[in-house]
């Protein structure tokens, strides 16, 4: 066994090492079964443990990759073989809650829906939201500065993440656990490490703003005949709901027909609608709030803004209602596929998505390319199914990222950049702010051994 090993093994004990057949019985990912490929898997039950681990790891030069929700939707192995792995599942505890100060204390590891269930038990709300809430978690959430659906309301990771302890890759602790809205004290030194996906540093704990538990809730699902109406509609709910509009998530037409095909979701409406929008409004005042809401959507058909609306009467049909836009595995069944993460501004969004489409279509005649997205905030998903059989995901690439740039668009919303995008990071940035990206990366991990490969080229 070689010396890294046996350090490893000495300083942390059998018992949070994982290595040999236990550690291929692990899938790679949430989407991806593939036994994991490592030289050992650690599970730390602490930041001094983390700080011990990677000076270990610094001293032999041995790349670590850290691990969260296993969430994201990488197609190969995120891991080598000879990759130390860092799974934060052990430092998963909410260490303390402040409905005055209004911020919570959380550990890495612990898991979205988790932490939103302990604060809702007093009455409090964590408002990052998005499908994975089951598995991410909040580390991932910050590493990758997750955005999800209430981004409209309440900004991204980054805008909820006040204070933060991390690890940096030669076991130095950065403890910055702020709990004051306003600190402007020098560097922002938490931004160092939101959004960097584990480049720069290890996220052990954070301090997050929560906020009180909305008393209404009032949703609907709308359908619309084209792009403009769409627009419009987003104008009129920015203007009569104002600061309660939280989501406003849109289906291109061939998203809803293909997860409302039977077998997989109910369709609430007719499937032959060319855009259909999922939208949610949070308040403070029960009555009021169900009677604007109420007078907006009358206003909104009035005006021909929406041609087909569905409320939900309970818990139940708003859920189902959140299925369609949330849970995509009838797309699953049309291998290959390829899934985009993308930007840009609003008024740009139909064009770009048309030429994708022709283009797309020129190349595989039977290709299909299913929309959906946060919108409001600028966010597209994309779904490229070529139709054939085959590796298409650099081919597809090229035609997705070039067309982007001439709108001046982002190869990346609120996923990252990881392995994956790597090729098209010049498409988002200039050469300049890379140059300065890989002088960040060399100053805080001069070795290379924090998620080496993401974000930057070594």
């Amino acid at each position: 066994m070689n010396s890294v090993v046996d350090a490893l093994i000495e300083r942390l004990g059998e018992n949070e090492i994982v290595m040999g057949d236990k550690l291929h019985e692990r899938a790679t990912s949430y989407w991806n079964p593939a036994p994991t490929q490592a030289l050992l898997l650690l599970r730390p039950r602490s930041t001094e443990e983390i700080s011990d681990i990677l000076k270990i790891c610094h001293a032999h030069d041995q790349h670590v990759v850290v691990q969260g929700g296993l969430t994201g939707m990488v197609e190969g192995q995120v891991s080598g073989e000879q990759d130390v792995i860092i799974s934060l599942e052990r430092m998963n505890a909410i260490e303390a809650i402040d409905p005055i100060g209004g911020t919570a204390t959380v550990q890495s590891g612990a898991v979205l829906q988790t932490f939103q269930e302990t604060l809702e038990q007093d009455g409090l709300l964590f408002p990052l939201d998005l499908g994975a809430r089951g598995s991410c978690t909040i580390g991932g959430n910050i590493a990758t500065n997750a955005g999800g659906i209430n981004v409209l309301r309440y900004g991204m990771m980054r805008d909820l993440v006040l204070g933060l302890e991390a690890v940096m890759a030669d076991g130095t602790i950065i403890s910055s656990m702020n709990r004051m809205l306003k600190n402007n004290a020098g560097y922002d030194l938490k931004q160092l490490f939101i959004g960097t996906e584990g480049t720069l540093g290890v996220v052990t704990k954070a301090v997050v703003k929560v906020f009180p538990q909305p008393r209404s809730r009032h949703s609907a699902m709308v359908a619309m005949e084209n792009f403009d109406q769409l627009t419009g509609f987003l104008n009129r709910l920015r203007v009569e709901l104002a600061g309660e509009l939280s989501a406003f998530e849109v289906m291109w037409g061939n998203y809803f027909h293909a997860v409302t095909a039977p077998g997989w979701h109910r369709a609430p409406m007719s499937r032959d609608y060319p855009y259909y929008v999922m939208l949610e409004a949070e308040g403070t005042q029960v009555e009021e709030d169900a009677a604007k809401f109420n007078r907006v959507m009358e206003g909104a058909f009035e005006e021909g803004l929406i041609v087909d609306a569905v409320i939900p009467k309970s818990e139940t049909e708003r859920r189902a209602l959140w299925d369609i836009r949330e849970n995509f595995e009838a797309l699953l069944e049309r291998p290959p596929f390829y899934l985009y993460d993308v930007s840009l501004v609003i008024p740009d969004m139909q064009a770009y998505v048309d030429r994708l489409t022709a283009n797309l279509k020129a190349r595989w005649p039977n290709s299909e390319c299913i929309v959906l997205g946060h919108i409001a905030d600028g966010n597209l998903h994309l779904f490229v199914c070529p139709g054939e059989p085959g590796d298409w995901h650099y081919e597809s690439d090229s035609i997705v990222y070039p067309l982007l740039q001439e709108y001046g668009g982002s190869v990346s919303a609120e996923h990252g950049i990881g392995i994956e995008k790597l090729d098209w990071l010049g498409y988002s940035r200039t050469e300049a702010e890379i140059t300065l990206m890989k002088q960040l990366k060399n100053s805080l991990d001069p070795k290379g051994i924090l998620n080496n490969g993401r974000v930057v080229r070594a």
